[in-house]
């Protein structure tokens, strides 16, 4: 389902760290976010396996994957959403043929009542917590690799943890044991971030970044777990400073990202000294399907 995207050299952020920054442009997927990979690699199981519907529940991005991957597959895809999901990216999912269901006002009440609709004719595509979306993420290491690149670092944005699933599990069966990798936030979405310094889950009793496609109130344990094991380096930047990375990333490489990407590309836009002991760093560019410039500019004179 999903297409191999090109890793490109950033001059720009090359620029602003002593190594060399590459750019995995997975907002270039089909569906406008590295989601398809995942989603795809368990909806053609889950095709395999005699699954008559797809049900799942998302914002934004998973949602829309989902649809494609059955408008693809020619099955029929039901999306819940919540109220808070954006006008565009109902439009897009409904441009797939999807069924949208609007239900609750946050992600967790759209995904419990989701899982209400399944039946034994139906899958349900979780936006992030299934070892066939980890599997799939994977794929994303495998393409750098035939690139001949091995990086010092590889940079993640962080929701739910499927595509920071996804890129450990890569790392492991590409044996890049030696590279580390970089979880970023944003403030008031942060649930991996508290979790490690807790030691135990956090649920946050609610999403107050606007980059809501890092909207989990809490992370999968399976990403709680392998960011330990992995001893994943996990930081947060604000809103302001993901926004501005998006703009940023505009000018210098003509791509709209969301927010939550921008999450990922804010330290390189700050030269964060943490970067410095790196020589090839890896930014996992995620994409997403709501963003245009028009509403970065909204958000940035929301948050100031």
């Amino acid at each position: 389902m999903h297409i191999k995207t090109p890793l490109l050299e950033s001059r720009s952020l090359s620029q602003k760290v002593p190594g060399t920054v590459w750019l995995k442009m997975d907002a270039l997927q089909p569906s406008g976010s590295f989601k398809v990979r995942g989603i795809g690699f368990a909806c053609r199981e889950y095709a395999h396996r005699g699954t008559k519907k797809f049900i799942s529940s998302s914002g934004g991005n998973a949602g829309v994957a989902v649809a494609f991957c059955g408008r693809k597959l020619n099955i029929p895809v039901s999306v819940v959403v919540p109220k808070s999901t954006t006008e565009r990216a109902k439009e897009l999912t409904r441009l797939e043929n999807a069924e949208v269901i609007v239900h609750g006002d946050t992600w967790n009440e759209a995904h419990l009542y989701a899982m209400e609709l399944v039946d034994d004719s139906a899958a349900y595509i979780h936006p992030f917590d299934d070892p066939l979306l980890w599997q799939g993420h994977a794929s994303i290491i495998d393409e750098i690799c035939e690139n001949d690149i091995t990086p010092d670092l590889v940079i993640v944005s962080v929701g739910g943890g499927g595509l920071l699933c996804g890129v450990i599990e890569g790392l492991q069966r590409n044996k890049l044991k030696n590279t580390r990798v970089l979880a970023m936030e944003t403030q008031g979405a942060e649930s991996l971030h508290l979790s490690l310094q807790q030691g135990s889950i956090v649920t946050l009793p609610e999403i107050t970044s606007i980059a809501t496609s890092l909207g989990a109130k809490k992370i999968a344990q399976h990403t709680f777990e392998s960011a330990q094991k992995c001893k994943v380096i996990s930081n947060v930047v604000s809103d302001s400073q993901a926004i501005d990375a998006c703009l940023q990333f505009i000018r210098d490489h003509r791509i709209v990202v969301e927010p939550a990407c921008g999450a990922a590309l804010a330290p390189l836009y700050q030269s964060s000294p943490f970067l410095r002991e790196y020589n090839n760093i890896v930014v996992i560019v995620c994409g997403g399907v709501v963003a245009t410039l028009e509403q970065l500019h909204q958000w940035q004179k929301s948050v100031g």
